[in-house]
């Protein structure tokens, strides 16, 4: 096997030095052409030659002529060259603010109603980033911020998860929605005891919004009550309260996706304080483009303002 020359390793500038002679063969206009003086040109030529121990140009009093190893070799100069200016393209593209890639993971309950909004901010106001979403239970997206595979999640909170840092977004009231003729329905002030006498559907379980419900309801003194009923999605939960097998629970910023879509529903809203969840962004805590994500947080704030939710500040 042939042995390779691990000596001194050539530069960036020796190499450059000579992809300008194979391209000018000229000292001089090589020289101005990548703003070298001419002794310092020739001196990095020499040297490049010296460190890969071959000779490269052969040089005349009228012309500079390129050896067969510096034919082969310009070739590899220029590829070499023309990487590292691909490397420093993509290396100021990442230090710009809002380019490249954002993988965002979103859960079901909240990537419906927030979407619409967070496509349009991103669109209007950061047309460079390549924003690509992920729709994945709370479990799943957090492994997948964990391992690197997702940079910023939009979910609900508390999450209480070790070396994450949430950007609060908002505040949001739970609505009952009941069958049409359910002794409930389209009631205000609604105490949160009635949830002790009520048929709750609920989601499958590792949703989060099935957690919340179920805290909601342990919170009035409501003890485990058998589930015998459940459902995948939002959508399905409240064909079933449509079709009369029981009520739900939904976040104010579902309400009206989900109940448009069927004439035998009503809407109840609890009394004050009202059961809320909290959604935010979260990220890594110490990510690298943190400042980004809390930039992007301040925005999504206000481009959120007219949904029905209480705003949070940072």
């Amino acid at each position: 096997m042939r042995a390779i020359n691990r000596g001194k390793q050539p530069s960036l500038a020796q190499l450059r030095a000579f992809a300008a002679v194979a391209e000018q063969l000229h000292f001089r206009d090589a020289a101005a052409a990548i703003g070298m003086s001419q002794p310092a040109l020739s001196g990095a030529v020499s040297a490049l030659e010296e460190a890969l121990g071959v000779q490269l140009v052969e040089r005349t009093t009228r012309k500079v002529l390129l050896s067969p190893a510096g034919e082969r070799l310009a070739v590899r100069a220029k590829a070499v060259l023309d990487e590292v200016e691909a490397l420093m393209e993509e290396a100021d593209a990442v230090k710009a603010p809002f380019t490249g890639a954002l993988r965002l993971g979103v859960i079901p309950t909240v990537a419906p109603y927030l979407l619409p909004t967070v496509l349009a901010l991103v669109h209007e106001k950061y047309p460079d980033l390549d924003l690509q979403v992920h729709e994945e239970q709370t479990s799943s997206l957090l492994e997948g911020l964990a391992a690197g595979r997702l940079d910023l999640l939009l979910l609900a909170v508390p999450l209480g998860v070790p070396g994450v840092t949430e950007l609060p977004l908002f505040d949001e009231d739970f609505v009952l929605v009941t069958p049409l003729d359910h002794w409930l329905g389209g009631r205000e002030g609604i105490p949160r005891d009635a949830l002790r006498e009520l048929n709750l559907l609920l989601l499958d379980e590792g949703h989060c919004l099935r957690d919340q419900a179920l805290d909601i309801c342990r919170e009035v003194g409501r003890g485990d009550a058998p589930v015998t009923t459940t459902a995948a999605g939002l959508s399905t939960l409240v064909q079933l309260v449509a079709g009369g097998l029981g009520v739900t629970l939904l976040p104010r910023t579902a309400v009206r996706v989900e109940t448009s879509r069927s004439n035998q529903l009503l809407t109840g809203y609890f009394a004050d304080p009202a059961p809320t969840r909290r959604v935010a962004l979260a990220m890594r805590t110490g990510a690298a483009r943190s400042a980004e994500y809390e930039e992007l947080a301040v925005a999504l704030r206000e481009a959120l303002r007219p949904l029905p939710v209480r705003m949070l500040e940072a």
